[in-house]
């Protein structure tokens, strides 16, 4: 397997996938892709349901791992997915709401979000591969809640690895702030930018494209730019079609609740690798740019003073660095034409495929899409407690709002549960009128000691606090 970039590079010398690992954005600003999906057939498939959650990691990354050894590769599989990090041997458990309506939990990991299951392995892959060669990488990252906390706990203690994490200054939930800002590992390093979740997302790319910059002081990424990233989530997508299909070959929809597309995008994935996923449910809340694509045609990102602050904060994204690579397939993987249609992003602020031959592969890639309000959130938090006893977070109650309306009642639908309530109280006790259970470990997180440095969203602002606190590359 290797890899090329959505707008172009290394369509003469396709990378392999060590090296996109550590390389955040393709040199052209694309996003690395593999050459083409590799197939996942229905015998394999059935032959998946019976060999767990690492026997199926093991058969979907090993397609897109080539350049690590099997052994190394199942070793570090074996290592990230256990019971103790996650909870159970299962990892991504599905529980039935009521009939025909599943929840795939993949929130079970050590920060209570679905991102811990693609960090926990991207840690130790990048300590893997860095320990071959005894660089260093300093990871650049923003997030709009659960990227952040999920990067810092994979990234603790690993060798050689610094993190410099971009958050929205008082635009996430205060148990999200908490997880970040209450950890004081030397190599953690918070900044608390002056904005919006996009305008942090446009400085880790404007940093990732500065390619003097990049090389000097050995940059990478764990947003989902990384691929990496996106093949892991991959598998959840694969275990939860296995868990509730009758037989292999049975059609099964996925609800999503979707802000940078990245989860969503594995689903993508999963399903051009022969998975038989019928249809992708898109749910998004105010903020309905991913919306406004699968209904019209139009895909126009927001300024920041048009991103609206809601109660599922960690969707508050108007910018969905991920949908680049579902364009790249639906523009029949042509990199010119990719490179065009962000050039209107740039210049005209947006793009509009309607009426193009590429339309219609929009419907064929089996995506649909739905808004929920906040008002749709509290009702479907509200109604799935009444109807099951099981509390979901408001991101997944955007996803189970918009995947129950457009519901097939013939085809069994996943909804992926994006977090665990204790991360939004304040949300659950507007609905609920009391407060969602917590672990244990934590209790009492949000008194705990802070730290962040706090900037103003300026990309000058923060290379220079990365070049003050950031080791060169070696």
């Amino acid at each position: 397997m290797r890899y090329v970039s959505t707008r172009g590079a290394w369509a003469g010398d396709p990378q392999p996938f060590s090296a996109i690992l550590l390389e955040g954005l393709a040199p052209d600003g694309g996003l690395a892709v593999p050459l083409e999906y590799p197939a996942l057939g229905l015998a394999e498939l059935e032959g998946l349901a019976s060999g767990g959650y690492r026997g199926t990691a093991l058969a979907v990354l090993s397609r897109f791992v080539c350049d690590v050894a099997p052994a190394d590769l199942e070793a570090l599989i074996g290592r990230t997915y256990t019971a103790e990090v996650f909870g159970s041997d299962a990892i991504a458990p599905v529980t039935e709401l009521e009939p025909g309506v599943h929840l795939l939990h993949v929130s079970n990991g050590p920060t209570l979000a679905f991102k811990d299951i693609a960090l926990q392995l991207l840690g130790n892959l990048f300590e893997h591969v860095l320990a071959k060669t005894g660089a260093t990488l300093n990871i650049v990252g923003a997030t709009s809640g659960d990227t952040g906390s999920s990067a810092e706990y994979a990234m603790r203690g690993k060798r050689g690895i610094r993190v410099f994490m971009l958050s929205p200054k008082d635009r996430m939930s205060p148990f999200q702030q908490a997880q970040m800002y209450a950890l004081d590992d030397p190599n953690i390093h918070n900044l608390a930018i002056d904005g919006v979740f996009d305008e942090c997302q446009d400085i880790v790319k404007a940093i990732s494209a500065d390619a003097d910059f990049k090389a000097r002081y050995a940059i990478g990424t764990v947003n989902s730019i990384n691929w990496a990233r996106v093949a892991a989530q991959v598998v959840y997508y694969v275990s939860g079609y296995l868990a509730v299909a009758k037989r292999a070959g049975d059609p099964v929809d996925f609800a999503v609740p979707t802000g940078n597309f990245g989860n969503v995008l594995a689903g993508h994935v999963a399903r051009s690798m022969g998975v038989p996923i019928r249809r992708l449910i898109v749910a998004t809340n105010e903020n309905d740019v991913l919306n406004e694509f699968f209904s019209l045609g139009r895909y126009r990102p927001r300024l920041a003073a048009e991103t609206c602050a809601t109660s599922s904060p960690s969707m508050d994204i108007t910018k969905a660095s991920n949908f680049e690579r579902y364009v790249y397939d639906i523009v029949g993987r042509d990199p010119a034409t990719v490179r065009l249609l962000w050039e209107l992003v740039a210049r005209e602020g947006g793009f509009d495929l309607c009426g193009t031959r590429h339309w219609p592969r929009v419907a064929a890639s089996g995506f649909v899409s739905g808004v929920s309000t906040h008002a749709d959130r509290m009702a479907t938090i509200r109604e799935t407690f009444e109807r099951s006893g099981v509390i979901v977070d408001p991101h997944t109650a955007d996803g189970l709002t918009v995947g129950l309306r457009r519901r097939d009642p013939d085809v069994p639908l996943v909804c992926i549960e994006t977090a665990l309530p204790a991360k939004f109280a304040a949300t659950i006790r507007e609905a609920l009128g009391r407060d969602p259970d917590r672990p244990a470990a934590y209790a009492d997180l949000e008194s705990r000691p802070q730290r962040s440095h706090a900037l103003a969203a300026d990309v000058d602002l923060v290379k220079a606090y990365i070049a003050e606190h950031a080791g060169a590359a070696r």
